[in-house]
C-alpha cells in the first residue's frame, strides 16, 4: 500500500484558500494565511496566489462555494497555458475524505489541507525512532477516515456487467470495497503495532525520568517558532538545531545546566500553532511528557511577532488542555531586538495598536500585569540573558526548597566551601 507522504512536493507552486466567516473576520483570515504560506515554504512549496470567500461557513461538499472553486480552477487553466503548472492547492482547514473527492475531480491537481501540510512538515523534521514513529502514527489516523477517496478510481473502470448500471454498479464496487476493507485492516493492525512501540518508548523515557536524580525540571513551551532552540543553546551551550522555520525541534532535548552551583534539567519541547492537528497531539503525548511533569514552565514568546498575543492564547489553551494550567511559569519576551512600531504624532486621536506601542510601554503593560514572571531577551543578540539566569536560579532554588529542603541543605554546605 502507498504510504501517506506529501513531502514529493518540494519546490512545487502552490495556491492557498481561506474562509472569511462570521467567526473569522477578514483579518483573522489574512493572519492564518500568512501562517499557511510560512507552512507551505517550510515544506518547500513556492507560494503564487491566495483566494479568499466570505461565507456562513464552509461547504460540506466542495469546503468553498462553486462559484470560486470554478474561479480557482480558472486560475489553474490560465497558468497551464502560460506554462506554469500549479502543483497543488493547500486548503487552511481540514477537509473530509468527501471535500477532498470532489475538490480534486473539478481542479485535477493535488489538494492537501492544514493537517496534511503540518504532517508533511513532521515527516521530513523527525530525527528520532520516537518521532517517527509519532508522525507515522498520526499520518495514519489521518488517513483511515480518507481511505474511500484512495479507490475512486474503481468507478472509473468500465467493460463487462459494469458497463450497464444498476446491478452492474453494484456488481462494480465489490472489489473497491473488498480492498477497502483490505486497507482499512492493514492500517488499524498498522496504527496498534505503532501504540505499541510508543508504550515501549514511553516506558524506557519514564525510567529515564526517575533515574535523573532529585532535580528541578524546566520545560521550555511557545508557539513554534519563537527562539526555543536559540535560547536552550545559549543558556546550556549546546548545539540544539535551531532555524527560521516552523516545527524546526520536533524531539524533546533535555540538558543538565546549573547557575551558581544549583544543578536542573531544561527541556526544549515541540512548538504549539493553531489548528494543531489533535492527531498529531495525541500521537505526541509521550513527548509532551516533559512539559506534563516540568516544575517550572518557561513560556518564550516572540515579540516581534504581530500576533504574539494570539499566539500567547494558543499557547495557553493548549498548556490547559495538557493539565498544565496549575504549573508556575514564567514569561520570556524574545526577539526584542527585532521588535518594530511606528511612534503616532501628537495630534493623532486614532486608538492605540499594537503597531504603535513602543517596546518600553510593553513591558510596563506586561509587567504590571505579571509583576516578577516575565522578562524580555533578545536570545540571537544575548541581550538581558545575565538576568534570564538570575531569574531562573532564583525560581529553581525556590522550588527546590519546596520540593527537596534536605538537597537544599547539601547546596547551602557546598556553596559555603
Amino acid at each position: 500500500m502507498k504510504e501517506f507522504v506529501i513531502s514529493e512536493a518540494k519546490a512545487e507552486t502552490a495556491v492557498l484558500v481561506g474562509l472569511i466567516t462570521p467567526q473569522q473576520n477578514e483579518a483573522k483570515t489574512k493572519e492564518y494565511l500568512d501562517e499557511l504560506e510560512f507552512l507551505a515554504d517550510t515544506a518547500g512549496a513556492v507560494v503564487v496566489k491566495r483566494f479568499t470567500q466570505r461565507v456562513n461557513g464552509p461547504s460540506q461538499v466542495t469546503y468553498v462555494g462553486s462559484g470560486k472553486l470554478q474561479e480557482i480552477k480558472q486560475y489553474i487553466k490560465q497558468e497551464e497555458d502560460m506554462e506554469r503548472e500549479i502543483g497543488m492547492v493547500i486548503f487552511d482547514d481540514e477537509l473530509s475524505a468527501k471535500q477532498i473527492r470532489n475538490i480534486e475531480k473539478e481542479l485535477q491537481v493535488k489538494i492537501l489541507d492544514r493537517t496534511s501540510l503540518i504532517l508533511d512538515i513532521f515527516a521530513m523534521r523527525a530525527q528520532t525512532a520516537e518521532a517517527k514513529t509519532q508522525v507515522e502514527l498520526a499520518q495514519h489516523r489521518y488517513m483511515l477516515p480518507r481511505l474511500q477517496r484512495l479507490w475512486t478510481h474503481l468507478e472509473r473502470q468500465g467493460g463487462g456487467s459494469g458497463s450497464g448500471g444498476g446491478k452492474g454498479s453494484v456488481g462494480l464496487r465489490g472489489p473497491g470495497e473488498t480492498q477497502l476493507e483490505m486497507d482499512r485492516r492493514i492500517i488499524l493492525h498498522r496504527i496498534t503495532l505503532l501504540k505499541q512501540r510508543l508504550t515501549e518508548i514511553d516506558q524506557q523515557k519514564t525510567t529515564q525520568r526517575k533515574n535523573r536524580g532529585r532535580l528541578i525540571r524546566v520545560a521550555l513551551v511557545g508557539y513554534t517558532n519563537v527562539g526555543k532552540s536559540t535560547m536552550m543553546n545559549l543558556l546550556t551551550k549546546s548545539d540544539v538545531f535551531a532555524e527560521n522555520k516552523l516545527f524546526a525541534t520536533l524531539d524533546t532535548t533535555v540538558r543538565k545546566m546549573a547557575i551558581d552551583n544549583l544543578p536542573f534539567l531544561l527541556a526544549d519541547t515541540v512548538g504549539f500553532i493553531r489548528k494543531l492537528p489533535t492527531d498529531l497531539v495525541d500521537s505526541f503525548k509521550s513527548t509532551l511528557d516533559e512539559v506534563r511533569e516540568a516544575d517550572l514552565l518557561v513560556h518564550v514568546v516572540d515579540i516581534s511577532h504581530p500576533d504574539f498575543e494570539d499566539q500567547i492564547k494558543v499557547v495557553e489553551k493548549t498548556l490547559s488542555e495538557l493539565g498544565c494550567a496549575e504549573t508556575p511559569m514564567m514569561m520570556v519576551f524574545n526577539k526584542i531586538d527585532a521588535y518594530t512600531w511606528v511612534e503616532k504624532e501628537e495630534d493623532d486621536l486614532t486608538p492605540m495598536t499594537k503597531e504603535n506601542i513602543s517596546l518600553e510601554e510593553l513591558k510596563r503593560t506586561w509587567m504590571a500585569k505579571m509583576n516578577d514572571d516575565c522578562l524580555f531577551i533578545s536570545a540571537r543578540e544575548k541581550q538581558n540573558i545575565d538576568e534570564l539566569r538570575q531569574v531562573l536560579y532564583n525560581k529553581v532554588r525556590a522550588l527546590h526548597v519546596q520540593k527537596y529542603p534536605y538537597n537544599d541543605f547539601l547546596y547551602q554546605i557546598e556553596e559555603e566551601n
